[in-house]
């Protein structure tokens, strides 16, 4: 078995792929397989904050 991918290491201090474009993109794929829009911006925040710790881990913010 191979080591895993993700979270990556070491993490970035700033990472120019984590941008909202990526959000929106992961969004849209959402909607695509029939989850909800994104309804306000409570629902945007975290979202990235979902990505950030799968992409990153648990420690930092976004």
């Amino acid at each position: 078995m191979s080591d895993r991918a993700y979270p990556l290491n070491p993490q970035p201090d700033d990472d120019a792929r984590f941008t909202r474009g990526l959000s929106i993109d992961v969004a849209d794929v959402l909607v695509r397989h029939g989850y909800p829009e994104l309804a306000n911006g409570l629902d945007w925040v975290e979202l990235q904050l979902a990505l950030f710790r799968f992409l990153y881990g648990k420690g930092g913010a976004a």
